[in-house]
């Protein structure tokens, strides 16, 4: 469909019905139609014919002396710019690229009132018409013109003094430049890292004071199919210091590849400022199929009677180990191989990291054992578990080592069992000639391994390697245990880490003590807020449906998400037979702990049995919110992203609400990793309570798709040194 045939069918459209073709009026509109660039069928005898006649008379800048055709002229221009974009976003949604580009640029020329060959600097009204016309006559682009001199423009256009002032206007034309990184991260899904450097002048006289929106689409031109479609805003300070913008995102891949996909932006104000960048598939390489999973045996569950020891025994609470400990018990208890553990998320691998604790203590009493995990709220976690069980029953020293917590040389010593942080360990083990203590641990335990494919993960990997390195040159046998959820490419992750067959368990991600039921809905809409406005109340049927009186925790992005859902929330229960059926204790009790409570917003849901836990609040207000959702007192806790990571509080029903949070640094909202994703929903089932656990995903309709693979298959692991070297 070429721009023609779109001006006739948006002349047709209801909103012109009432545009009546007068008598008086068809000599001037036979005039206007005979000034019209584009052809019209039906003459201007019909209300469409007429409607299309104006239509482009507005375009083109031409003038009506009928007061009736002033009238209808003004009216079909609002409505017709209004459609347009209607069109547009709808033409978006059904991922047609080369139709989204004609009404992409036909509402431009509609708000500009200029044809799309018409050339760009006369959106700037500075230059003299003739001079634009002169440009127009010598086809010269503004990106000719940027490279020319200011003399060289002078003569072809034949006006010398006025050659700086065309450069100049040449260089306020939107204009980026596009680079392109591509990584396989499976045989059908590609990530694709888009960089984005402002090219252009900034004046606020043209640009305004905020930023500039442009729209980047991925297209396939053989199938003139859209892959990926997005908004993004340019900022000021951005074009001013020239800072490029990153984009991170998924498309997916077919075999036979394709020739080459195109990554396509377009300005959303200007005419003739778009970029082309290509994906050229000539030399990609995809990953191997990978090798199937570990199969969970049907084996007899072992007694924790099998560790042969009676304090190890009695620090559990269970009188046998689960289906997945029982599996790879023997490999952790009686051998010293490398082993990496995938497992999904709530599968007890906190048990299998002590088993190989306790062989290290057994074997070798005077080794320390490091824990590696990925955030100081899982350290400080880890450390209060272990210093009741470990250090109090077993007698063995425990320390945290984090940013918040440097304890002395001599306290590092004598202790037995170090978990710290992957910067505060690298930072730690640089000097490891000088540090004798570094050089006597034998055992590293790396939690959530997985990250290596994070931001982070280059920081792993050099700790890795360099416990090799310091291993090989004490020629002190060092054993590493990896724990991760399920991978896609667990034996890659196990040749690096010099794990044989015999240490590699990757089990499927299905194969959880409780299972799991997962359901993902998708929303529309391009702006943040308002979608999750709209997620409020499918949220509130959730736990109507899957979780009417057992505990739900809710993930949001931010501190005020957590308040407006709860507030939302509240507006629903007000509606219902009984408002506070979400409060499982006496209302004056629940009056007393409200008295102590400091932040007003938590006064007010805790009296409605939902609590609200983010960094923001006072450390006893948080507790509060944790003992009262632990002990059932209330059923429903909001929480930010993080207390996923963090503090272990399982529910029958979680709910991801949005899987995009805003990033400060590029002022703009980016999704949660596929890794943070599955941490919350590894939540999910109370395995003393529940036979099976819920997961509700309220994701943006666009990424529905993804989300719906990579949520129930493994994820693969792959290095970032490579981007953080460069």
């Amino acid at each position: 469909m070429n721009i023609s045939e779109i001006l006739t069918m948006v002349s047709k459209a209801e909103e012109f019905d009432q545009i009546k073709v007068r008598e008086e009026e068809l000599p001037e509109l036979d005039d206007l139609l005979c000034e019209c660039q584009l052809p019209i069928g039906g003459g201007v005898e019909n209300n469409y014919g007429k409607v299309n006649v104006l239509l482009q008379t507005y375009i083109s800048r031409g003038s009506v002396d009928s007061f009736s055709l002033i009238s209808d002229l003004s009216y079909i221009a609002q409505n017709a710019a209004r459609i347009v974009r209607a069109l547009f976003e709808m033409a978006l949604r059904q991922h047609h690229p080369t139709l989204t580009d004609k009404l992409l640029t036909l509402s431009k020329c509609l708000e500009k009132r200029l044809w799309p060959l018409s050339h760009p600097l006369r959106q700037l009204s500075e230059l003299p018409s003739n001079i634009l016309n002169r440009l127009e006559e010598h086809n010269l682009t503004v990106d000719r013109l940027r490279d020319m001199s200011k003399d060289e423009i002078g003569h072809l256009i034949r006006h010398v003094a006025l050659g700086e002032k065309v450069r100049q206007a040449s260089l306020y034309i939107p204009s980026i430049i596009l680079e392109a990184f591509v990584q396989p991260i499976t045989r059908t899904v590609l990530r694709v890292r888009v960089s984005i450097t402002p090219d252009f002048c900034w004046t606020d006289r043209l640009h305004g004071s905020v930023g500039e929106p442009w729209w980047i689409w991925v297209e396939d031109p053989a199938n003139d199919h859209m892959y990926h479609s997005e908004s993004i805003l340019l900022l000021k300070k951005q074009v001013l210091t020239k800072d490029p913008q990153q984009l991170v995102f998924t498309i997916p891949i077919f075999e036979p590849l394709p020739s080459q996909y195109y990554i396509h932006a377009c300005s959303d104000r200007w005419l003739g400022a778009e970029a082309i960048c290509p994906i050229n598939f000539q030399h990609l390489i995809l990953p191997e199929r990978h090798p199937p999973h570990t199969e969970l045996l049907f084996l007899q569950p072992l007694p924790v009677t099998v560790l042969k020891n009676p304090l190890y025994q009695d620090l559990y609470r269970f009188t046998h180990f689960n289906p997945i400990q029982t599996q790879i018990f023997h490999t952790l208890y009686y051998t010293d191989c490398n082993v990496l553990l995938g497992a999904p998320t709530g599968s007890g691998k906190t048990v299998a990291a002590e088993i190989a604790i306790f062989r290290l203590f057994n074997e070798q009493p005077d080794a320390k054992a490091v824990y590696i995990a990925p955030l100081k709220a899982l350290v400080r976690e880890r450390v209060d578990d272990w210093k009741i069980r470990i250090e109090h029953n077993l007698g063995k020293r425990v320390l945290e080592l984090t940013g918040d917590v440097s304890p002395d040389m001599r306290t590092i010593a004598k202790a037995d069992v170090i978990v710290t942080t992957p910067e505060k360990w690298d930072g730690v083990s640089r000097s490891w000639q000088n540090r004798s203590y570094v050089q006597k641990v034998s055992l590293l335990i790396i939690d959530e391994i997985h990250l290596l494919g994070e931001d982070r993960g280059p920081v792993l990997e050099v700790i890795v390697s360099r416990t090799n390195f310091i291993s090989s040159h004490t020629e002190r046998p060092m054993r590493i245990v990896g724990l991760s959820t399920a991978l896609a490419n667990a034996r890659d992750l196990a040749d690096w880490l010099g794990i044989q067959q015999m240490g590699l368990f990757n089990f499927r991600p299905s194969v959880r003590p409780v299972p799991l039921e997962v359901h993902i809905n998708g929303f529309p809409g391009q702006h943040y807020c308002p979608r999750m406005a709209v997620m409020n109340k499918p949220a509130f049927q959730a736990i109507k449906t899957h979780s009417p009186k057992k505990p739900v925790l809710i993930f949001v992005s931010s501190r005020r998400q957590t308040r407006l859902t709860a507030l939302d929330l509240i507006a629903f229960l007000a509606a219902e037979d009984n408002p506070k059926q979400w409060l499982h204790m006496e209302e004056t009790q629940m009056d007393h702990v409200i008295s102590a409570v400091n932040e007003p917003n938590l006064k007010l849901t805790l009296a409605f049995g939902i609590g609200l836990h983010h960094a923001g609040l006072h450390e006893r207000d948080r507790r509060t919110a944790e003992e009262l959702f632990v002990n059932c007192k209330i059923q429903v806790l909001i929480a930010t992203s993080t207390l996923a990571w963090g503090v272990n509080f399982p529910a029958h029903l979680v709910i991801v609400k949005g899987t995009e949070y805003f990033d400060g640094k590029t002022h703009r909202y980016v999704d949660f990793p596929i890794t943070d994703v599955l941490q919350m929903m590894g939540r999910a089932g109370r395995p003393q309570f529940d036979d099976q656990g819920k997961a509700v995903i309220l994701v943006h309709d666009k990424k529905k798709d993804f989300y719906k693979k990579f949520l129930y298959e493994p994820f693969p692991v792959e290095s970032r040194s490579c981007f953080s070297l460069s």
